[in-house]
């Protein structure tokens, strides 16, 4: 076909745009909006749009091929992985996370999942699923040598591993097992303060090697310190020291350096943030790769890296919100190159899932898989210069922070004096204040709440090892939620409505016309539902039929200029004890103002108060 010389000089009438050209052009819309001074020089334009992570990583609103040229596939710093298994499902492996304690439904549970797209197991024992002593009864059924099976076993690790080990050898399976014993003595001294073995984690490692092939014993696990608020980097470098210790611990035990290497999976959590959680799994590969080198381990030594959907992320309200939260996750676990993926079920907040959730978990991993083709690409993010720069940013900050805790001991070490407890503390408190003003919205939560939903009801899941342990430990790392705070006001505002038969109220005083105070209104009434609160609308002059003694002035600041002060005294005089304004005013009359970045969490914890809604 004939391009006709129209169409192929296009793009030569358009006029060459420089760098400085965009800066002119922004600059012009910051200075009209306020944000800029009129005398800005252009170099400082970019840092008005920029911002940083949890870790300190800026994040710039323009990104050119100047600012992080890509690596070549399955080459050094092996951020871009290359699978050679195909196409479609063979992308990565779909695993699926089972822990009901019963093993007859445990097993029904297992084989639906692996009839019905799933690839692999991961199966929680003792407190936390199964009894292991149950592990047969388990998995009967399960062709071993075709489903992976990766275990998780708490203090009961040794014990879980032995009966697998022996299951697999009974079965004449031990040269086609696959999957992971799930050893992580220092992912359990985080969870639960109770110090693991390295020397039972190594003995089984030696025996994998010598005997299961295609068997790992080992688990570099960073969920924990996500769990407990940390930020990527720290997650990243937490996750790099475990693997660090557990090489040293297993070449001691006397296996090669490629085979320790070999015995050892990473878990990582992937939230929401798809970039970032792209990022993450590339930083993952490029560290790991490091650590290759110095240690001496083969060219070409790769992480292999199991992407969990974040239990952080998840909600108990709106859980249906958590649809949309794990298949971004999943995407960007695909994206970044996880060998395996698990998305955790929609209700999991809610307690043992049931057979829809897990079949949309599964779904969503399939659809990614077979229906948008997303595992048909090599490193579908490489080349994009805003994700190129973020996995250096990310990689550089975490092998910060992993050195920091090499250089404390190890580890063990850095749990034990604190020193990860208080780094991810700092960050929890960082991303707390964030989510309490709603610079990090969740939405069902803070934002768009739904004050009549009837949650599903699911029965309760088994509390894991070190739930109730009193031994005490700094090493020991609470388990948090982005959404516990709200969540947590929810549940008095519910606890009230169920005692007195309506729940808590604010009265939302509008002033002016419809197009007026609409934007307001709308605002203050998602912001005080967030807390379980409901709002009725009218004029300050209804006030006094809305059964309630908190108001919120709702209008545009030139009314407020002219109404605010009488508006706040017909409400006293009308009975109200406290009365808000939507807005950052200050007039007579008016105790507070909520507006975009207020402390939300404070705003509604004083409006409860104000109603009698007891804590």
């Amino acid at each position: 076909m004939t391009v006709p010389p129209d169409e192929i000089e296009l793009a030569a009438a358009f006029s060459p745009v420089d760098r400085d050209r965009w800066r002119e052009m922004v600059k012009g819309v910051l200075r009209r909006s306020g944000a800029a001074a009129e005398d800005i020089p252009l170099d400082a334009i970019e840092d008005l749009l920029t911002r940083e992570s949890y870790d300190g990583v800026p994040i710039a609103a323009l990104y050119t091929r100047d600012d992080a040229p890509p690596g070549r596939p399955g080459l050094a710093p092996y951020v871009r992985e290359v699978r050679p298994d195909g196409e479609g499902i063979a992308g990565w492996d779909v695993r699926q996370l089972h822990a009901h304690p019963d093993p007859a439904v445990t097993r029904e549970a297992i084989l639906a999942d692996l009839e019905n797209g799933a690839t692999s197991i991961w199966l929680r024992l003792g407190d936390a699923g199964p009894p292991v002593g149950a592990l047969a009864e388990t998995l009967r059924g399960v062709m071993l040598d075709l489903a992976p099976v990766a275990l998780e076993a708490g203090t009961q690790t040794a014990q879980a591993a032995d009966a697998f080990l022996s299951l697999v050898a009974e079965r004449g399976n031990a040269a086609d097992a696959s999957g992971t014993l799930g050893a992580d003595p220092l992912g359990l001294a985080a969870r639960t303060g109770t110090p693991g073995s390295l020397d039972e984690a190594a003995a089984l490692a030696v025996r994998c090697a010598r005997e299961f092939p295609k068997l790992r014993a080992v688990v570099a696990d960073g969920t924990p310190f996500h769990d407990a608020g940390g930020s990527d980097a720290e997650e990243l470098g937490a996750a790099v020291a475990a693997g660090v210790a557990y090489l040293r611990a297993l070449t001691g035990a006397g296996l090669s350096v490629d085979e320790a290497f070999g015995q050892i999976e990473f878990r990582l959590a992937v939230n929401a943030d798809q970039f970032a959680s792209i990022a993450k799994l590339r930083a993952a590969r490029r560290l790991w790769a490091r650590v290759a080198e110095v240690s001496g381990a083969a060219d070409g030594t790769s992480a292999r890296i199991h992407a969990v959907t974040s239990s952080a992320m998840m909600t108990r309200r709106d859980p249906w919100v958590n649809m949309l939260r794990t298949t971004l996750a999943a995407f960007a676990a695909g994206t970044g190159g996880a060998d395996a993926v698990t998305v955790q079920p929609f209700d999991a907040r809610l307690g043992l899932p049931d057979g829809f959730a897990r079949r949309v978990a599964r779904n969503t991993q399939t659809l990614l898989l077979e229906e948008s083709s997303l595992a048909r690409v090599v490193d579908p993010a490489g080349g994009s210069w805003y994700v190129e720069s973020l996995t250096e940013g990310l990689a550089n900050a975490a092998w910060d922070w992993f050195t920091e805790i090499e250089r404390a001991g190890g580890l063990a070490a850095a749990l034990e004096s604190g020193l990860v407890a208080d780094r991810v503390a700092a960050t929890w408190a960082r991303r707390r204040k964030d989510i309490a003003r709603r610079k990090a919205p969740l939405t069902g939560v803070s934002e768009f709440p739904n004050l009549a939903e009837t949650l599903p009801e699911r029965e309760a899941a088994p509390e894991g090892p070190g739930a109730h342990s009193h031994f005490t430990s700094r090493a020991r790392l609470p388990v948090v939620t982005y959404a516990q705070d709200f969540e947590a006001l929810r549940d008095r505002s519910d606890a009230h409505a169920e005692a007195a038969g309506a729940r808590p109220r604010v009265f939302l005083a509008t002033l002016g016309p419809i197009a007026v105070h609409t934007a307001r209104a709308s605002f203050a009434a998602n912001l005080f539902q967030a807390g379980g609160i409901e709002t009725v609308t009218g004029p300050p002059e209804e006030f006094a039929a809305s059964g309630t003694a908190v108001a919120c002035l709702c209008s545009s600041d030139t009314v407020y200029e002219e109404r605010a002060a009488e508006a706040a005294r017909v409400l006293r005089r009308a009975g109200a004890i406290k009365v808000w304004l939507a807005g950052k005013g200050t007039y007579e009359g008016v105790d507070a103002g909520v507006y975009a970045g207020c402390d939300a969490i404070a705003v509604l914890e004083t409006a409860l108060r104000d109603l009698g809604v007891n804590e």
